[in-house]
């Protein structure tokens, strides 16, 4: 098999190892990548926002399987370009990704599918957001409709801070929504499921980290660390989670002639009054994948294949590895407001070679001295396993610590209070 892969994060770097290690697999590319990833694989450039160069260059590199990362190309109709080819590809299709394209229809089919969600309005003025924000009181939850690169949410007890975030957003384009909502208690869970339009297997759920600062504290990212799996999570999440939230909104999504195809997330709220969805996203979540990879022992290629070929309903049961994953991420220099770039990157051999320890690359770059620079917000993602998940989190921290990057910080609470439970 022939796999070619979209995408220039760790997420796309984690796909990539576990694709690797599929011996089903011959053949990774990557487009247009980083450079940790070009030292892997053999990469290519394309804008990911085209579809129709995407779907070309699946067809000039005689691929058999197309693997989506980011959501932009997704929401843009890579999958529909990739597959107007002959060619598989797991991703959805334009129209399915409006799972994550609009938070708006994610609540129009949440309804349809009875899936437990919080409360929310959709505003179109300022006046409608004012009087929605007051009939849920604070903390006030407000989010862009469309995409915003994990940092279109907002939540506040400071009504004048909700109120701008919500100007920001109706600013936007003229037909812009913004959809406010009720706040949801209790921890945050994200679940993957693969789907192939009617089957669902659903994955190890993670913990994210949205905040930039320890405590959570600061305005959220796209993501600053993840560990799996959850040793406080209720027994039965998964089973529970799959029956009443990924199944129905599979079925409901294939009844609306739009069937979604690939990796559907659920962003979860374990509340008092029970789970409640939060976000809905249409592929892999980043810094989530890599721990959830670094778990998966089953082989990744035949399973977003069967996916991608209407088939996951002839697969075994997955197999996943008893070890815990922690995932860290170093972030450049004022990220996440204007990240500054170009910085050098040093110790991340050494850091390998830290036991279970795998850098993933995100925001690098080779200059044109040849030396491995920052170019982006999430610079490196430093991964770990171990037997316990204070193992996993020791030995993360521990490479981090063999890393020099100037101006760039981290969180240092990633599974803390987990890792302390037990």
């Amino acid at each position: 098999m022939k796999v070619l892969v979209i995408g220039s994060g760790a997420r796309e770097h984690a796909l990539i190892n576990a694709l690797l290690d599929d011996d089903e697999v011959e053949c990774v590319i990557c487009a247009p990548g980083n450079a940790g990833i070009a030292g892997v694989v053999e990469t290519h450039q394309v804008a990911v926002s085209d579809p129709v160069a995407i779907g070309e260059l699946a067809a000039k590199l005689a691929v058999d399987l197309v693997v989506i990362g980011p959501e932009v190309p997704l929401v843009a109709g890579a999958a529909d370009a990739v597959r107007g080819r002959g060619i598989a590809c797991f991703g959805p299709s334009a129209a399915a990704a409006q799972l994550e394209g609009s938070k708006a229809f994610a609540k129009q089919v949440m309804a349809e599918a009875s899936v437990p969600t919080a409360l929310a309005h959709v505003c179109t003025t300022i006046a409608e957001v004012g009087a929605a924000i007051d009939q849920f009181g604070a903390p006030f939850v407000v989010k862009d409709d469309g995409l915003a690169a994990g940092k279109g949410v907002v939540v506040t007890n400071d009504r004048a801070e909700a109120i701008a975030h919500a100007q920001f957003c109706l600013a936007r384009a003229a037909d812009a929504q913004v959809v406010i909502e009720e706040y949801l208690d209790g921890p945050e869970v994200s679940l993957f499921g693969i789907t192939d339009g009617t089957t669902i297997v659903p994955l190890q759920p993670a913990q994210d980290f949205k905040r930039v600062r320890d405590d959570d504290e600061g305005p959220n990212t796209g993501g600053m660390g993840a560990y799996s799996p959850l040793p406080w999570a209720p027994e039965h999440l998964v089973s529970d989670v799959t029956e009443r939230v990924l199944q129905p909104m599979v079925d409901a999504m294939r009844h609306r002639g739009t069937p979604f195809v690939g990796l559907l997330y659920a962003g979860l709220a374990l509340t008092a009054r029970g789970t409640r969805v939060i976000e809905f996203n249409a592929r892999f979540g980043d810094p989530e994948t890599q721990v959830v990879l670094a778990r998966l022992a089953s082989p990744l290629g035949r399973l977003l294949l069967a996916a991608a070929t209407g088939r996951l309903a002839d697969l075994p049961p997955l197999v996943w590895r008893q070890e815990s994953a922690v995932t860290v991420v170093i972030a450049a220099h004022n990220y996440p407001e204007t990240p500054r770039t170009g910085d050098l990157i040093s110790g991340i051999e050494a850091a390998n070679e830290v036991p279970g320890v795998n850098v993933l690359h995100a925001g690098t770059a080779v200059n044109p001295q040849g030396q491995l620079v920052s170019a982006g917000g999430r610079v490196l993602s430093v991964t770990a396993i171990g037997d316990q998940l204070a193992q996993a989190r020791e030995r993360a921290y521990g490479a981090i610590a063999l890393i020099t990057l100037a101006g760039s910080h981290f969180r240092t609470d990633i599974a803390e209070i987990a890792s302390a439970s037990k």
